[in-house]
């Protein structure tokens, strides 16, 4: 009698039972609800009437019944029909039921309609395809440009400064020196805008060796003791990578800029199923906005990148910063991509 009861006051979940030929004996409201068919409109009928055209003609039903006779339960996910004819996706879950001496007598169900969630799956999936396919475009348009730019701009300047070299031995003219160290510091200042636009360190399979080789071949140089700590096995894909590495990256440049520090701290941690990166320096600081307690005041266009990158990857991006105290970056990223992001 409670059985009953619990069973009918269930509007979430269709549960209802069959004969051993498949015909229903049984309707709770949550199968009115869930199915559209009324109890008077479907006892008696081939629960076959649930299933497509095509998995009917295939005889995806009876091979069902078969399958859980045989092996106690049967557990399925796929379309469904309503009444009406409209599909919704459902788990189903096929139980054989026995007498006392083992007797088959009928068949329990219960389905779920899980049509909502699989739409969200989509859209996650969709959002992480069109975030990855973003990232790969950005790549390759800054690895094209990182080609033209050395193989060709560059190029042509050291042809030139060659020129003006032999024509400042000839003629002994300061002024075509002078000239000439404008072309040279022009061509070191691209070749470093070749390096940020496809770091040599950057290895899209692995953030962590990344991350460490950027330290050693480039944040060194600029005369930062900087430190690298992390507890972080996962393998994210490529375009995950690639993110990390950019805010990581224009963290640190912003850290050269803008900060007058002498250290600063990476660290990688895996935190409630994502990536967890902190940038720490003991600069000078910044003031933050009293309206907006991760925003700083004059946010310059590298920080709005870098909260844009994070926010497109459905992460977040917080700074916490005062003056003369030194400045910590902070950005989540799912690691499963865009479509789960918590804070």
């Amino acid at each position: 009698m409670l059985f009953e009861l619990f069973v009918h006051s269930v509007v979430d979940y269709a549960i209802y039972m069959l004969d051993v030929d498949g015909k229903v004996i049984s309707w709770n409201p949550g199968a009115e609800r869930i199915k559209g068919y009324s109890e008077d409109e479907i006892i008696g009928r081939s629960f076959s009437v649930f299933y497509t055209e095509d998995d009917v003609a295939h005889g995806k039903p009876a091979a069902e019944l078969l399958f859980a006779a045989e092996m106690g339960s049967h557990e399925v996910e796929g379309w469904r029909v309503r009444r009406g004819g409209d599909r919704f996706w459902a788990n189903t879950v096929l139980t054989a039921l026995r007498d006392d001496r083992g007797t088959l007598v009928g068949f329990g169900k219960v389905t779920r309609d899980l049509t909502e969630r699989r739409r969200t799956q989509e859209e996650r999936s969709g959002r992480r395809q069109a975030f990855a396919h973003l990232v790969r475009a950005q790549e390759t348009e800054r690895r094209r440009i990182a080609w033209d730019v050395h193989d060709d701009s560059i190029q042509s300047m050291i042809a030139v400064s060659m020129r003006l070299q032999m024509l400042a031995a000839q003629r002994r003219d300061p002024a075509l020196m002078q000239l000439d160290d404008a072309i040279q510091g022009a061509i070191r200042r691209l070749r470093i805008l070749v390096a940020q636009l496809r770091p040599p360190a950057l290895n899209d399979e692995d953030l962590v060796a990344s991350v460490a080789d950027y330290l050693d071949e480039v944040v060194t140089g600029w005369g930062l003791d900087c430190t690298l700590n992390h507890e972080f096995t996962a393998l994210p894909p490529p375009e995950l990578v690639v993110t990390a590495f950019r805010i990581i990256q224009e963290a640190l440049v912003n850290v050269r800029k803008h900060a007058n520090a002498s250290a600063v701290a990476v660290s990688l941690t895996e935190h409630d199923g994502g990536l967890l990166v902190k940038v720490v320096d003991n600069g000078d600081g910044m003031k933050v906005d009293d309206r907006a307690h991760d925003v700083m005041v004059g946010e310059h266009i590298g920080m709005a990148s870098m909260r844009e990158r994070a926010e497109a990857a459905q992460g977040w991006f917080r700074i916490s910063s005062r003056p003369r105290m030194g400045t910590s970056l902070d950005f989540w990223i799912p690691l499963a991509g865009p479509g789960n992001a918590r804070r």
